[in-house]
């Protein structure tokens, strides 16, 4: 497995080891060993989490409150999604910017997304499986969402589908009534960099 930081504090794209012969392909698609080295810090699983998504279904931006907030190991076995993670943590140096991993079931990488950040992807072609292993049980009190088209963000969704067709974004109705990310930051309801910090270190 290989992990590569990405531009935002606390996530890795990851990219899967592989084994294939005659009669198809295996994966390796987490190893506590290897994650703990590359990242310097555990991940106990305590959810797992699967969604089927048509093609222009956009999930998110989503996160849940520190502590213990939810960590999220994602990866796409059949199909293709754009990750995105999203820094939201107030008083962060990279307050409101992205980074994204493409999750497919040709190239077989998976992101990994650290307490107190935003997650958030785009189906790019029917079916998309997406799996998440998470740090945290669903805890409906404590999880709250950014519109995934505030602005202030300013996310590059992809145009078009796997096919080349134009992609039209698909938003559940709690995404769509989401606060932008300065409405949140003014409801008080973001995580602020240093609780997040103390609450890594404490793990």
């Amino acid at each position: 497995m290989e992990f590569r930081p990405l531009a935002i504090d606390g996530a890795w794209e990851i990219t899967l080891a592989r084994f294939g012969d005659p009669r198809g392909e295996f994966m390796e698609v987490f190893k506590e060993a290897a994650f703990a080295e590359a990242t310097g810090r555990p991940l106990t699983i305590r959810q797992v989490n699967t969604s089927v998504s048509a093609a222009g279904v956009a999930r998110g931006i989503h996160f849940a409150q520190v502590p213990p907030s939810q960590a999220k190991y994602v990866f796409c076995p059949k199909g293709a999604v754009v990750d995105y993670v999203i820094d939201i943590r107030v008083d962060s140096p990279t307050f409101g910017q992205w980074d994204s991993v493409l999750l497919d079931d040709t190239d077989r990488r998976a992101i990994f997304i650290s307490e107190g950040l935003g997650h958030m992807f785009v189906s790019i072609e029917d079916g998309s499986t997406v799996t998440y292993l998470c740090s945290a049980p669903y805890a409906p009190g404590r999880e709250f969402g950014v519109h995934p088209q505030c602005s202030t963000i300013g996310i590059d969704f992809p145009a078009t589908d796997r096919s080349g067709a134009p992609l039209e974004l698909l938003l559940s109705e709690k995404d769509t009534a989401a606060p932008g990310l300065l409405h949140a930051r003014e409801q008080g309801i973001l995580p602020t960099y240093d609780e997040q910090q103390a609450f890594l270190r404490s793990l």
